[in-house]
């Protein structure tokens, strides 16, 4: 819905003919009406194995106390994550696969925005601090009980999550102040900043600078970090270690956390470092899918499957249950 508005410029009362944006219209993941019914029940699957995953892991973490180490903290922080960030899209995109009118509200359409990146880039820190974790467990063993204590793992889950608050607040009220007018149609199946650039009237060089340039360097650099972290722990693995056992837990270990990181980084790279087009809406509503529902629902899988001492758990939890 839109309403009217009256603009006055100097002496003279002049009336636009534009609307003022109170809502939009997301149109969804695909344009093609017919693969509806197949993608809603395809996003409902990875919602439920997500929330289940995610889910199992958390609780397996938090009950079990042979889990109760700074690694399966972070991993237990991951999966909160995982299950939060999915849930502040899906169901809406759920919801559009059937709905006729595909609205949000404009305040619902800045939440959703400003929550998605928050999340975002808490799931961004929390995979460089597990990275560095890795690294002090591996290359540091003897320095690892006092620089991953647990006063320090519970400031550093308390500072990742506290300092996207910032970086979310910004976009949130930079978007909130532009001025929507004429179409109110979003070319994707969520609010995200860059959609929204192109309904926007007016001067948008500092919302396009604030995306491409500084969240850009924020992905870039954490990315940096966390692949460091795994560079180092490889090269360590093969200079040092003359165990093959050991060897082979290690980069077990280490392999399945950077495949996650691959799996988060790849997606969110390709759209925020890609240069701003209209053309290029159409492509990031398909690579968003990657990490807004397929990346939450493999995390649990990958970490389950690969992970023999959260297998262990699970089975006595569920030994205990049946």
């Amino acid at each position: 819905m839109s309403a009217p508005t009256s603009v006055y410029q100097g002496s003279n009362s002049v009336l636009l003919n534009q609307t003022l944006v109170t809502e939009f219209l997301l149109l969804g993941v695909t344009d093609i009406q017919e693969l509806n019914p197949i993608l809603f029940v395809t996003v409902l699957a990875m919602y439920f194995v997500n929330v289940a995953g995610n889910g199992a892991i958390l609780l397996i973490v938090i009950s079990d106390p042979r889990l109760h180490s700074p690694m399966y903290f972070f991993l237990g922080n991951l999966a909160c994550l995982d299950i939060c960030f999915s849930t502040v899209t899906v169901p809406k995109i759920l919801d559009n696969f059937f709905s006729t009118s595909k609205a949000i509200s404009f305040l619902g359409c800045i939440t959703q925005l400003y929550f998605f990146h928050l999340l975002g880039s808490t799931e961004a820190l929390l995979l460089a601090v597990m990275a560095f974790d890795r690294f002090v467990a591996i290359c540091r063993p003897l320095h690892y009980p006092s620089i991953m204590n647990g006063q320090v793992c519970i400031q550093v889950a308390i500072s990742i999550w506290a300092i996207p608050f910032v970086h979310a607040l910004v976009h949130s009220i930079l978007t909130s102040q532009l001025n929507f007018c004429g179409s109110n149609q979003i070319h994707h199946f969520f609010c995200d900043v860059k959609p929204l650039l192109e309904l926007a009237c007016g001067n948008t060089e500092l919302n396009r600078w604030l995306l491409n340039t500084f969240t850009g360097t924020f992905a870039i650099g954490l990315f940096f970090l966390t692949f460091l972290s795994y560079f180092y722990i490889i090269t360590y693995l093969f200079l040092k270690t003359r165990s093959c056992s050991m060897l082979h837990k290690a980069l077990s270990t280490c392999a399945s956390h950077f495949m996650v990181v691959m799996i988060f980084y790849a997606p969110v790279l390709f759209i925020y470092i890609n240069p701003d087009s209209g053309s290029s809406l159409e492509k990031d509503r398909i690579i968003a899918v990657m990490y807004t529902v397929v990346t939450p629902a493999l995390n649990p899988l990958i970490y389950t499957l690969r992970n023999k001492e959260v297998r262990g758990a699970l089975n006595r939890k569920l030994r205990i249950l049946l």
